[in-house]
């Protein structure tokens, strides 16, 4: 077996693809992710993410590329308890008890978790007794996260790992998930949820037609399209004089309060101050990263439309 070294990268790929017959659902991605890292991977269905994740995790052989995880093949970091999965798709194994079923993956590792410990953390605890095949869905998706927990690994991969969880379930996940990355885990999670990735990813990666259109902090994803708006309280001022700012395309007024809609608000705001002194109650308010999803994974960006990614 080889052996895995933290200080080794997280995950590296070159010029990763995947087809499925003339299906390009991956197209020559290059992913670099260092240890420690909490990565959001979001795309809409068909962007290839669920397949970037299996080959991430040694369930998918690329056609071409290379993936190493912590400078291994997958496969060598999977032997090595290096990695612990949470997948969007399959069964739990039917009749197992929910302690068994997380006692059995803890022991596939080196260095697991109290079973116990997990079991609380994930609110399974009441139901450790309980019989997979009667739980709900959320309850599934509790035992999924408790299973790719209990390993204790560098790196958990998951994949729409809320989905089907309510909010409170879901407030209480991402509790957790702080409480590794601070513990310097590595972390790739894909999601539909933008706010989970907003508040909770170091990094985004944007993903559209199987190839990763934008990658960086939230806020630079965000800024990339879209504009600005600027609130202040000014009355009295008119609004051709605010039109005439550079960086503004709109104005509106609501009383003694303007809203200005700019393509550049680093030139607004300067020149909001220079020209009117006075203005007060100042706010600027980005883009969402809604807008940036839309725009940036829009179908009319697509080299082929014809062709859908898995």
């Amino acid at each position: 077996m080889t052996a895995v070294s933290a200080e080794c990268a997280g995950i590296r790929a070159t010029g990763l693809t995947k087809s499925y017959g003339s299906v390009q659902a991956v197209r020559g991605i290059d992913l670099d992710i260092p240890p420690g890292e909490t990565v959001a991977l979001l795309g809409p269905n068909g962007a290839g993410k669920t397949t970037t994740i299996d080959m991430v995790l040694g369930l998918r052989r690329p056609d071409a590329g290379t993936v190493t995880v912590f400078g291994v093949p997958p496969a060598s970091a999977v032997r090595s308890g290096s990695i612990g999965g949470m997948l969007q798709t399959g069964s739990l194994p039917d009749f197992l008890r929910v302690r068994e079923l997380v006692s059995l993956v803890a022991s596939y590792y080196p260095h697991p978790l109290s079973v116990d410990d997990v079991l609380q953390i994930t609110g399974m605890e009441d139901l450790a007794g309980r019989r997979t095949t009667k739980l709900s869905g959320g309850q599934v998706q509790r035992v999924r996260f408790a299973t790719a927990l209990v390993g204790n690994t560098d790196l958990l991969v998951l994949d729409e790992p809320t989905a089907g969880i309510d909010v409170e379930g879901r407030h209480e996940f991402w509790q957790v998930m702080r409480g590794l990355a601070s513990q310097g885990k590595t972390v790739v999670f894909a999601t539909h949820y933008l706010e989970e990735a907003d508040a909770f990813s170091d990094r985004i990666m944007l993903m559209a037609h199987g190839r990763i259109v934008a990658d960086g902090p939230a806020t630079e994803i965000k800024a990339k399209v879209g504009s600005r708006s600027v609130r202040a309280t000014l009355p009295g001022v008119d609004l051709p004089s605010l039109r005439a700012l550079p960086g503004v395309t709109n104005v509106e007024r609501h009383g003694d309060a303007v809203i200005l809609s700019c393509s550049d608000a680093d030139a607004a705001l300067p020149a909001l101050f220079a020209r009117f002194p006075e203005v007060r109650d100042v706010e600027a308010i980005g883009g969402s990263l809604e807008e940036a999803f839309l725009e940036l994974t829009a179908t009319d960006n697509d080299p082929r439309p014809e062709e859908a990614a898995e």
